[in-house]
C-alpha cells in the first residue's frame, strides 16, 4: 500500500498549479494548439482559386520545396500522415513478413503499428533519461550479446529472425544521439529510419533531424510544430529510393501521361493540395513559432527553478530543440504523484498528460521480442506533459 504524505501532496500541487496558472492564466488550456498568425487564409483561398485541391497538385510540389529546403534534405515526399510516413518507409527500406525492427518502447504506438501492418514484428529496447530516446550505451550491449551478422545481415540469436532495421526518434523534439546510434546500427547491418514526427525544427550538431538515416519521417498533424491539418512526410537523400516512394504512394502507377498500369500493389497517400497550402504558409512562420517555444520553456524554467518535486525536461547537449512539448519529470521519490497531479491540473483547466503507454504492455505487442526496460519504465512513471502552445505567449 502506497502510503500518501498530505503536506507534500498539497505542497507540490500548489507549486505545479501556481506555476501554470501564472503562465496560462485562468483560461481553460489545451495540451498544444496550431499557431495561425501568418499567410494561412491567403494561401487556402489561393488553392482553392486555383482548383487543385486534390493530390496531383503543384502546391503539394511547392510544399515538399519547402520542407526539403528547410532541412537541407535533398527530396521530402509529402504524404497523408505520419503514420503512412512510417509504413511506406519501411517497405522502401525492404522489410519483408516476421522481420523484426528495434524501436523503443517509451514511444508513441504509429511505430509499432506501421511495422504489424508491412507483417514486421516490433523488437523493443530501452532508452536513457537525457534525450528520452534510445540508449547507445544499451543498445550496443544488447546487440553484441543478442545478435549476429550472417550474409551480411543482422539475425536474432534467440528467434533466428532477420532484423531489418531500428526506428530512431526524436521525442518532445528533442534529438536522440543520432550519431552514436547511426553508427552502432551501421555496425549491425541495419536500415535506419529516424522518426522525427515531433521535431520539425529541431537540430542535432547543426544538422536536421530526419536526415542522418536512411530515410526519416515528419508529421504536420493538428497538434505538431506547423499542421497542415493532417499530413506527414518523408525525407531522402537516395534518388533511388526516393522514387521507390514515389511510386509507392501513388498506387504504384506506370507513369504515363493517359494510361493506368500499374507495377504492383500501392497506395494512395500523396498529400491533397488544400493540405499543402496550409503547410506552405505554416513553414514560413516555423522559426517563430520555435522562438516562442523556446521562450515559453525558459518561463517555466524561470517558475520551476530549483523545485524540490519536479524538474522541467530541457534540451539535451548538441541540440537546438523545436521544445515540442513541455515536460516536467518527478523527482523518483514523489512518482506517487502523477496521476494525482494529471487528474488535478486537468479539472482546473489545464490539460496535462502523461507519457504514451508503454508499447510492450499493450495486450497486442505483450509478445514481441524485449530488452529489459528499466529506463523506460522509469521514465513513464515520472513523465507530465504540460500546456506547450507557442499562443500562450504571444502577447509577451
Amino acid at each position: 500500500m502506497t502510503i500518501v504524505n498530505k503536506p507534500q501532496k498539497k505542497t507540490i500541487s500548489k507549486q505545479l498549479l501556481n506555476g501554470l496558472r501564472k503562465i496560462c492564466g485562468n483560461k481553460k488550456r489545451p495540451l498544444h494548439e496550431p499557431y495561425f498568425k501568418g499567410s494561412e487564409e491567403k494561401e487556402l483561398i489561393k488553392c482553392l482559386k486555383s482548383t487543385f485541391v486534390s493530390s496531383k497538385s503543384i502546391i503539394t510540389k511547392n510544399f515538399e520545396k519547402k520542407i526539403s529546403h528547410y532541412t537541407k534534405c535533398k527530396d521530402a515526399i509529402a504524404v497523408v500522415n505520419g503514420t503512412s510516413a512510417l509504413q511506406v518507409s519501411l517497405l522502401a527500406i525492404g522489410l519483408k513478413k516476421n522481420e523484426e525492427v528495434m524501436i523503443p518502447s517509451f514511444n508513441f504506438v504509429a511505430s509499432a503499428n506501421a511495422i504489424n501492418y508491412c507483417g514486421g514484428i516490433p523488437h523493443f529496447i530501452d532508452i536513457e533519461e537525457s534525450t528520452l530516446s534510445i540508449d547507445p550505451v544499451k543498445l550496443k550491449r544488447y546487440l553484441n550479446k543478442n545478435f549476429l551478422i550472417k550474409n551480411n545481415f543482422c539475425f536474432n540469436k534467440k528467434t533466428n529472425r532477420k532484423v531489418r532495421a531500428i526506428i530512431i526518434p526524436h521525442l518532445f523534439g528533442h534529438a536522440a544521439k543520432i550519431d552514436e546510434l547511426v553508427r552502432i546500427a551501421k555496425s549491425k547491418k541495419l536500415k535506419i529510419i529516424e522518426d522525427a514526427a515531433e521535431s520539425l525544427g529541431s537540430f542535432y550538431k547543426g544538422k536536421h533531424t530526419g536526415t542522418f538515416g536512411d530515410l526519416g519521417i515528419l508529421s504536420f498533424n493538428g497538434n505538431k510544430t506547423i499542421t497542415t491539418g493532417g499530413g506527414g512526410a518523408i525525407l531522402s537523400n537516395k534518388k533511388k529510393i526516393t522514387k521507390k516512394i514515389r511510386s509507392l504512394i501513388d498506387l504504384s502507377k506506370k507513369v504515363h501521361p493517359w494510361k493506368f498500369d500499374y507495377l504492383n500493389v500501392g497506395f494512395n497517400m500523396k498529400m491533397p493540395g488544400i493540405n499543402a497550402a496550409l503547410g506552405c504558409a505554416q513553414i514560413m512562420s516555423l522559426e517563430k513559432i520555435i522562438s516562442l517555444k523556446r521562450k515559453l520553456f525558459h518561463l517555466y524554467q524561470k517558475e520551476f527553478y530549483k523545485n524540490e518535486y519536479f524538474e522541467l525536461v530541457k534540451e539535451p547537449v548538441n541540440n537546438r530543440s523545436n521544445y515540442w512539448l513541455q515536460n516536467i519529470r518527478l523527482k523518483k521519490k514523489f512518482k506517487k504523484f502523477k496521476n494525482y497531479l494529471i487528474e488535478l491540473t486537468n479539472k482546473k483547466g489545464y490539460q496535462t498528460r502523461p507519457a504514451w503507454k508503454l508499447l510492450h504492455e499493450l495486450n497486442h505487442f505483450k509478445d514481441c521480442p524485449k530488452d529489459e526496460l528499466k529506463s523506460s519504465i522509469d521514465l513513464y512513471s515520472r513523465i507530465i506533459s504540460i500546456p506547450s502552445s507557442p499562443n500562450l505567449i504571444k502577447n509577451r
